[in-house]
């Protein structure tokens, strides 16, 4: 199932400080002579580099993923979370940090609660635990709640325990009489039979029903089987890069509540889903790629809902795969059309600069730019960079926007970049693992008209859908 690589930006621009100054577009794939040095910014000419807020001190781990309420946005990291002032994008701050340690907390906001995934067995569930093996049955792992209503002082309300624990979660906000309630999907996977709490075969995930009004009443609700049939039992005679990963839960969910539609990233294999009855989600598409994909890792839906971009997680974000040695259909992008319940392959893209042996790169988080009539998508790639990839056209996806940094050396190889990017209210916001927090701005007729859509809340993982002029 190989395809050709979407045209796309094949140099890099060199922007320096305070001044753009912009290198002709090469046609050649880059060599090692085109990879920045450590440290040193490259991006097109319609980006702006706005500003960077370091890591704050009291989180020593890696930063993660990004959730937006009003004027605030919160930052996941493995040591827990913050909460900054992009009320001014140009001054970004940090209001104030939450050490909390355990997985990758994966975030959601909604009213005035904060949700993090926990994905890390810990001895307990407070913000003091530590690690302990999740073959003692007293361990815990699942999703915490915070109470967020005075940011300066986030206070920890419930934690509920899920099997196999929280890599991610997702918000499915009820509806007409259900409003008062928000639901979690939980996604999780790697079962152990020694594990009491996350033995196999783990085909499921797990829905948590929060009351807004009283959230320490939350609880799981139900555990709903997406694969009877086992899912894909992957490859595990093959070796690296050519093993697809077997189905055992799902990676990453993508609801498109309005749509009353989610897609699954998981593992094995895509999914599309009827999430009318949010509390019991039916599968009703799967697609799979074992010639060209390793790890089905998240999910994007257009504005439409008529098209899905899967990602492949290619070496679990720890490998260098961007590069010429791996080319350009694995690790990457795969978009798919979406008629009534069927999802029709494309393309794949990915990113056109080759990076270096000591960067890890794959397609990672992103999230629409609510372009009317386009469909335009900010991703990031790791140490590959910020990504603006217009897919309009899904046989022929191509980049129109980029910055990245040359390799990280501020930490051990292979271990850097940008976790998540994703677009709110005029501006791109990208959490990089190692060096903070950093704000971009598009400047670019396909995309400006962008800036007249606002919105109160932004969970990328919960699509809206978006109008103009409000």
């Amino acid at each position: 199932m190989f395809t050709p690589r979407g045209k796309g930006l094949t140099g890099r621009f060199l922007v320096a400080v305070g001044a753009a100054a912009a290198l002709s577009l090469s046609t050649v794939p880059a060599q090692a002579a085109d990879i920045p040095a450590p440290g040193e910014i490259v991006m097109s000419s319609n980006i702006e580099h706005v500003t960077n807020v370091p890591k704050p001190a009291a989180l020593t781990d890696i930063n993660t993923d990004i959730a937006f309420q009003g004027d605030y946005a919160y930052v996941g990291n493995y040591s827990g979370f913050s909460i900054y002032d992009v009320k001014h994008p140009k001054r970004t701050s940090v209001v104030s940090s939450v050490v909390c340690p355990g997985g990758q907390m994966d975030m959601a906001v909604y009213g005035n609660l904060l949700f993090g995934a926990v994905d890390s067995s810990r001895n307990n569930d407070s913000c003091s635990s530590t690690g302990q093996s999740a073959a003692n049955k007293d361990s815990w792992e699942g999703i915490r709640i915070f109470d967020v209503s005075d940011k300066k002082n986030p206070r920890y309300v419930k934690a509920v325990e899920t099997n196999c624990g929280s890599h991610t979660l997702t918000l499915v906000p009820g509806k007409g009489r259900d409003r008062r309630n928000v639901y979690v999907y939980v996604s999780s996977y790697g079962p152990n039979d020694n594990f009491p709490d996350c033995k196999t075969p783990h085909d499921k995930i797990s829905i948590i029903k929060v009351p807004l009004e009283k959230p320490a009443d939350a609880a799981v609700v139900n555990t709903p089987v997406l694969f009877p049939d086992g899912g894909n039992p992957g490859e595990p005679d093959k070796q690296y890069p050519y093993r697809t990963s077997a189905t055992t839960g799902c990676h990453d969910i993508t609801s498109y509540p309005e749509k009353n539609i989610a897609a699954g990233a998981c593992m094995g294999e895509g999914i599309l889903m009827d999430i009318s009855d949010p509390v019991n989600p039916k599968v009703t598409s799967t697609v799979r790629d074992d010639e060209n994909f390793a790890f089905w890792h998240s999910a994007t839906f257009n504005n439409e809902g008529t098209k899905v971009i899967f990602t492949d997680e290619l070496g679990g974000g720890g490998a260098a795969t961007c590069n010429e040695a791996i080319g350009p259909n694995r690790g990457a992008n795969a978009y798919y059309d979406i008629s009534g319940t069927t999802m029709t392959f494309r393309s794949y893209f990915k990113i056109p600069r080759h990076q270096a042996d000591t960067e890890n790169c794959v397609a990672h988080n992103g999230s629409l730019i609510p372009v009317k009539g386009k469909d335009i998508m900010v991703q990031a790639w790791y140490q590959g960079g910020i990504s603006v990839v217009d897919f309009t056209d899904s046989a022929n996806p191509h980049e129109i926007a980029f910055f990245e940094r040359g390799p990280d050396n501020t930490a051990p190889p292979l271990s850097g970049g940008f976790w998540s990017a994703y677009y709110y209210n005029g501006y791109i916001y990208g959490s990089d693992f190692n060096l903070g927090f950093d704000v971009l701005r598009l400047n670019d007729p396909r995309t400006n008209q962008a800036r007249s859509v606002k919105m109160d809340i932004f969970n990328a993982q919960t699509q809206p859908s978006y109008g103009h002029g409000h």
